[in-house]
């Protein structure tokens, strides 16, 4: 008996659209956040009253889980918001305030579950952009958003500013690293932001060139005092302004 063309045009259409349909339902978007250490006060302290800053450890914290709390809030269903955090600097800030930093971080984790992971190195970073980690890969899962609190310059996010040594960084991702980015890491249209100062000023650029994805970046500083009194947002130094 001979098997009919059309059946078998039908059973395979069939077949591709079930498969298609598995596809689509694995797959999922991940919005990363990402969060530099802060400075120690022992540093801080050699500054002149009126050029410290960074003295309270959970600058690049706090707005950050507002952030994914707001995200979790408004992003599409099933989407992953995975947290970046350089470890390093909390560790040591952690023993000058004789206070369990890491651990008040990790509660972020359990309390609104999110997927945390703790990064020391910049190639820690690419790696995880680039492959993704743990359960999340980036066959499946594409950057639908990108968003850094932190320290930064022009041309760095400088992820231990002022932690390690006095008014330096030794952990950065500079612009000249990015190229090593995988455009396909990002879905079409990802969001991109940094909050930290000066980005706006060659970085974002820079990280539009390798990725693909526009970065909103500051022109001047951002200012990360008060937060408490405009609901944990990062503002603009004066005369600054945001740009691509």
């Amino acid at each position: 008996m001979s098997t009919r063309p059309h059946l078998v045009r039908a059973a395979f259409l069939l077949l591709v659209t079930m498969v298609l349909s598995c596809t689509a339902a694995q797959a999922q978007n991940e919005y990363i956040i990402c969060s530099g250490g802060p400075a120690l006060r022992k540093w801080e302290d050699l500054r002149q009253p009126a050029q410290q800053h960074d003295r309270w450890w959970g600058n690049f914290v706090r707005p950050a889980r507002v952030r994914m709390q707001e995200l979790q809030r408004t992003q599409p269903k099933g989407t992953i918001i995975t947290w970046l955090v350089y470890r390093d600097a909390y560790l040591r800030r952690a023993g000058e305030d004789r206070d369990p930093l890491t651990s008040h971080v990790e509660s972020v984790q359990s309390t609104y579950g999110i997927n945390l992971v703790w990064f020391r190195t910049k190639e820690d970073v690419i790696n995880y952009i680039n492959r993704g980690g743990g359960s999340v890969s980036r066959a499946r899962s594409k950057i639908s958003g990108f968003e850094f609190f932190g320290h930064s310059n022009k041309y760095c996010f400088l992820f231990d500013y002022s932690s390690d040594v006095y008014a330096a960084s030794t952990t950065w991702l500079h612009e000249n690293d990015l190229p090593r980015l995988h455009r396909s890491a990002f879905a079409r249209g990802a969001y991109c932001q940094s909050w930290g100062c000066h980005t706006g000023e060659s970085m974002s650029r820079a990280w539009k060139r390798a990725t693909g994805a526009p970065m909103i970046g500051a022109i001047g500083k951002t200012d990360y005092s008060f937060m408490h009194l405009r609901g944990w947002k990062v503002a603009l130094g004066q005369g600054g302004r945001w740009t691509q």
